[in-house]
């Protein structure tokens, strides 16, 4: 077998990657500055935005709601109106906006602006369509919610997000490269067939693996505009597209320098995703499972599923309790449904397809009340500054990950102990 090279041998191409990223940021960044320019050019704007989220808050005596809400261009703010407003969500809104105490800084993020709702459209998108035929299937709006979660990437209540927190599979309910593995690998056997049957009686000089990879990161790319571009999907679709294009040409995929890469050129292109917490927690994970595999590739594809599931668990729980604190004594079950995601998602796909999207609801409903048994577990900064370090060294040195896991597991035990 021929073994693969890594990405850069030289020190000079790297530092040119280097340069050329840096490049590519400093167009991207002038063409978003460009952007808030024009957009903060008056002391009000009128834009088009989409609702993402719809709730209500009381302060100083004061009753209010609050909604998050999506532009066209990919703005994320949030705004406030009369309690008396109906329900919104989902629905476009045009707005005028107050922008005059906007900065670029809070144009690149998510920032709050004070506004007056000029019209509500009811004309629905073909996302919001399918959410409410997803909505349709089942009788429990909340198990409806996570579908629409898991489908279409719609914001879940904050109720429920807490409970999935707690049984540590928000992972799993977030659309990102966990899912998008699964939808590539479902496209590619279900098109390998049919691309054979053509190719053999019509193009057989073709390359297969080139033409369905074409074909599967198309649809993939489709399905990510659909779902309005979130960080970790975009994340995981460069990750993809690059790691082919390393394959493709003999150069190691599971390596760091494919992950660095990734990463920086994404920045480069979306400067915006540096200020998503769900990218880096996306990029994480990556992290921790490229860390194993380059420690433990020779073990075999059992082993291996099995070694991914319990340390990248273990690797990304100080990260977890040092950003969200939600933990309960059901958390370590995560290890176990991560692993029958794998083969529910498609399937409660086609059960959805065929007319029995309620099928998995009574099982959603008991995870959901296991997931009200929940409590805050703080981490403390230098002991995540610690892990973090410890990531690092692990990543030339196998006794670092060793360290690394006896590191993690003490958290853990930490963790359990203080819910016990």
């Amino acid at each position: 077998m021929i073994e693969r090279v890594s990405l850069f041998n030289k020190k000079r191409d790297f530092f040119l990657f280097i340069s050329a990223s840096s490049l590519i940021l400093l167009v991207s960044l002038f063409l978003e500055y460009k952007n808030f320019s024009e957009f903060t050019r008056f002391d009000s704007a009128l834009i088009e935005a989409t609702v993402l989220k719809q709730y209500t808050k009381s302060k100083n005596n004061r009753t209010y709601q609050v909604l998050k809400l999506k532009s066209e261009d990919g703005l994320t703010f949030y705004t406030t109106a009369k309690k008396s407003l109906q329900d919104v969500k989902d629905k476009k809104l045009e707005l005028e906006i107050w922008s005059s105490n906007l900065d670029f800084y809070g144009y690149l993020t998510n920032f709050y602006a004070k506004s007056k709702i000029i019209n509500i459209k009811d004309n629905r998108s073909a996302k919001q369509k399918l959410d409410s035929y997803i909505a349709s299937s089942h009788e429990n709006k909340t198990v409806a919610n996570v579908y629409q979660a898991l489908y279409t990437n719609a914001p879940v209540e904050q109720d429920i997000q807490n409970k999935f927190s707690n049984l540590g599979v928000s992972h799993i309910v977030a659309i990102s490269g966990f899912h998008l593995g699964i939808l590539s690998l479902l496209l590619y056997f279900l098109l390998k067939p049919i691309y054979k049957f053509a190719q053999n009686r019509f193009f057989p000089y073709r390359n297969s693996k080139i033409d369905l990879f074409i074909i599967v990161v198309s649809v993939l790319f489709a399905y990510m505009l659909f779902l309005d571009s979130p960080p970790s999907l975009v994340r995981s679709f460069g990750m993809f597209v690059v790691g082919f294009v390393l394959y493709d040409r003999g150069i190691e995929i599971f390596s760091m320098q494919t992950l660095l890469v990734t990463i920086l050129l994404l920045l480069a292109f979306f400067p915006r995703l540096a200020f998503s917490l769900g990218f880096w927690l996306s990029a994480g994970g990556v992290f921790y499972i490229f860390l194993f595999l380059i420690h433990f590739k020779n073990l075999n594809l059992l082993w291996q599923i099995i070694g991914i599931s319990v340390l990248v668990y273990l690797f990304m729980l100080p990260v977890s309790l040092f950003i969200f604190q939600n933990f309960s004594i059901y958390h370590p079950f995560s290890i176990i449904l991560a692993i029958l995601f794998a083969p529910f998602y498609p399937l409660s796909i086609f059960l959805h397809i065929i007319g029995f999207g309620d099928f998995f609801d009574t099982f959603f409903e008991w995870l959901l009340v296991l997931g009200e048994d929940g409590t805050k577990v703080e981490l403390n900064f230098y002991l995540f500054l610690l892990h973090a370090a410890l990531s690092f060294v692990a990543i030339w040195s196998k006794t670092g990950i060793w360290v690394l896991t006896l590191f993690s597991s003490f958290i853990f035990i930490y963790a359990i102990y203080n819910v016990a």
